[in-house]
């Protein structure tokens, strides 16, 4: 069975949590109860927001989801199922440059127990590292991974992410932008067939953001591939701003293959800040996370509408 999935998809991520803990709250692990409470709350104030903007851009339940952690969103991830919401739930060990399951073998229990629409990783490949082994070492628990998605019948979302290393930035004067542009479209899709060689199946793959549409044109025929012809691609955030989220949203809904987006810190970060620095209220941030939700909903799909 080859996997796939089709369905407009828009992701609100946020089960960011090393990189999280630390820029939000400045905490180290391991937290005291009262830390691992605020967290907590912080990402229930996400998900308020998230609920709000679906619910305003009045967004079918059945394309409207959360990206979130078992760690610090259990209890989300359970109201988000209940209430019909797509739920993807993170497998990935936090903060390590190597893929390891966050639980280790017991990930299959972990991740039958909160039955979300996909299990999610996050890896970073570049098919040019010199550290060769590392990338065998992710390919082989990811094809494992994979055989359990396939078997239990729960699609794979692959968040692909193509560090440049330090030869690659150098061919380009350490000029990250020239990089993303010139190097990092050709690297993403080595990466994807390579990882789809290992026995790498996703039905998502979550992209970081393209400039150009031949591109994501390109990205979308390699993530299909030897029949794979209903895999779906989403982009990501990265963290950038407005502008540049709003021009990867508009370039890849024109391409077919392109079904929603995942965009996270883009969308929830300065809001949750300023309510922590008691610099906005509750339903303030709340409202602000909304906007931000519903407004890509509405650019991705006039730009889709536009290329129809």
């Amino acid at each position: 069975m080859q996997p796939g999935y089709e369905l407009p998809l828009y992701l609100l991520p946020f089960d960011h949590r090393n990189s999280y803990v630390k820029g939000m709250f400045n905490y180290a692990p391991p937290l005291s109860a009262e830390q691992q409470a605020k967290v907590e709350d912080s990402k229930q104030l996400i998900y308020e927001g998230f609920l709000q903007g679906a619910r305003d851009r009045d967004v079918d339940a059945a394309h409207a989801g959360v990206l979130v952690d078992e760690e610090y969103g259990a209890a989300i991830l359970r109201d988000a199922r209940r209430r019909g919401y797509v739920t993807a739930l993170s497998v990935e060990r936090s903060g390590s440059d190597e893929f390891h399951f966050e639980y280790g073998d017991d990930y299959a229990a972990h991740i039958e127990a909160f039955d979300p629409a996909f299990a999610k990783v996050l890896v970073r490949y570049n098919p040019e590292d010199s550290d060769s082994g590392m990338n065998q070492r992710q390919a082989g628990r990811l094809a494992e991974l994979s055989r359990y998605c396939l078997k239990t019948g729960r699609p794979l979302m692959f968040e692909l992410l193509v560090p440049a290393t330090q030869a690659q930035l150098s061919s380009v004067r350490g000029d990250k932008h020239a990089y993303d542009l010139q190097l990092r479209p050709r690297l993403m899709m080595q990466a994807m067939r390579e990882l789809q060689d290992a026995g790498v199946e996703p039905a998502v793959w979550k992209i970081e953001g393209l400039d150009q549409r031949a591109d994501c044109a390109a990205v979308v025929e390699v993530a299909r591939r030897g029949g794979r012809g209903k895999v779906g691609c989403i982009v990501l955030g990265r963290g950038a701003d407005d502008a540049k989220v709003r021009h990867w949203l508009t370039t890849a809904a024109s391409v077919p293959g392109f079904i929603g987006f995942a965009v996270g810190r883009t969308s929830f970060f300065d809001a949750v800040a300023d309510f922590e620095a008691g610099k906005a209220t509750r339903e303030d941030a709340a409202r602000r996370i909304a906007g931000q939700y519903a407004g890509w909903v509405s650019i991705f799909e006039r730009a889709r509408g536009a290329s129809a």
